[in-house]
């Protein structure tokens, strides 16, 4: 397969429609437009996404197409813990390590906003997922009864704790190395220094993330 180039960064408004897109691929709908524009203007909010964009192409191009989203990930901020509410990747490129990555960035915006724990909730169900939360740190704390529909089943809730040890910040190092591994070995090119590397690479620009967290409203999560 040709090599492609990935892109992992904050999304913005022209992004919104793509978004949507893949929403309704992955959740069926569960967001609009307009939840989507609601996490781009709140501070305490991390959107984040994982773009596509084939290297044999030209970027000097004119007519280059806008790259492909391939998946999405979003968090609250809500005082000194993250949130995960949404982490998806497109059907057709599942079980490639991209849902990892996304996890991965997540992590990194939470432990270099100040984030002392991150939390999720997932399905009973879903081993895989399970399997790859408790290899991050994650660890079963309680479940919520009859959290999901379509079908009806328990949501178990995850923590993860330490996010402010210096040790977490060597260990996200270390799973990023892994990560970045396994996507070239399946094609994939992911820049380095890149958005999501602790400590920060030269900075993160986007002017939202030099925001102080502050808490924000409870929503239902959908981690796909």
């Amino acid at each position: 397969m040709a090599e492609t180039e990935l892109t992992l960064r904050p999304l913005e408004s022209s992004h919104l429609s793509a978004a949507v897109a893949l929403d309704h691929l992955c959740l069926g709908g569960w967001w609009g437009e307009q939840s989507y524009r609601n996490e781009l203007d709140r501070d305490s909010s991390d959107l984040i996404g994982l773009f596509a964009h084939p290297t044999t192409q030209s970027l000097a191009s004119d007519s280059l197409a806008p790259p492909d989203l391939l998946g999405l990930g979003c968090q609250w901020l809500i005082l000194d813990e993250a949130h995960i509410i949404l982490l998806m990747v497109h059907p057709h490129y599942r079980s490639q390590g991209l849902g990892l990555r996304v996890l991965l960035g997540l992590l990194t915006q939470a432990h270099q906003r100040g984030a002392a724990c991150a939390t999720l909730e997932v399905r009973a169900s879903n081993a895989i997922a399970r399997q790859l939360y408790g290899k991050l740190g994650f660890q079963g704390v309680g479940q919520r009864p009859h959290y999901y529909q379509n079908p009806d089943e328990d949501a178990l809730i995850l923590w993860c704790r330490g996010l402010q040890r210096p040790a977490f910040g060597q260990q996200l190092r270390a799973w990023q190395a892994a990560s970045q591994q396994r996507l070239g070995q399946g094609g994939w090119h992911l820049p380095t220094p890149e958005f999501g590397t602790p400590p920060l690479a030269g900075g993160i620009t986007h002017p939202k993330y030099l925001a102080v967290a502050c808490p924000a409203p409870k929503h239902p999560r959908r981690i796909k």
